[in-house]
């Protein structure tokens, strides 16, 4: 079985630590960067099954992180979940002509993320073993 690893890029520490404590408790291997470039940087020796990627970023923003990551063989296959505060009219098209997998606004409903984030990895990587997934509909 492959790990059910995930990455949370945001430049948010308490986002970052509730969605990691929650993961975490969901039984996922989480990783976090602040940035862009922690982010690749931590890409570059470990592959998380999914991102979870806030959007606007300091430097790098996550859209453009998420064309680069679609555009490279090495890390195409990574389902990418774009994250905003700030959810506007038109932002969701937007988030996924970038190559964002699906969009979430902010604040984050916890009660929700973990069955969202089954539901993608098993529609991906059907041997992966997640709990509760095909649950959910999106």
């Amino acid at each position: 079985m492959k790990q059910r690893n995930v990455l949370i890029v945001d430049d948010n520490p308490m986002n970052m630590k509730l969605v990691r404590v929650l993961l975490t408790g969901e039984g996922y291997q989480v990783r976090t960067a602040a940035d862009a470039l922690e982010a690749l940087d931590i890409l570059k020796e470990w592959r998380p099954l999914l991102i979870l990627m806030d959007i606007q970023l300091p430097g790098i923003d996550g859209l453009e992180l998420t064309r680069r990551l679609k555009a490279d063989p090495g890390t195409e296959q990574i389902i990418i979940i774009g994250l905003t505060a700030y959810a506007m009219k038109g932002d969701e098209g937007r988030i996924l002509a970038a190559g964002c997998d699906a969009y979430i606004a902010k604040p984050i409903d916890t009660r929700t993320l973990p069955d969202v984030i089954a539901t993608l990895i098993e529609r991906k990587h059907p041997i992966v073993n997640t709990p509760r997934a095909g649950e959910l509909k999106l």
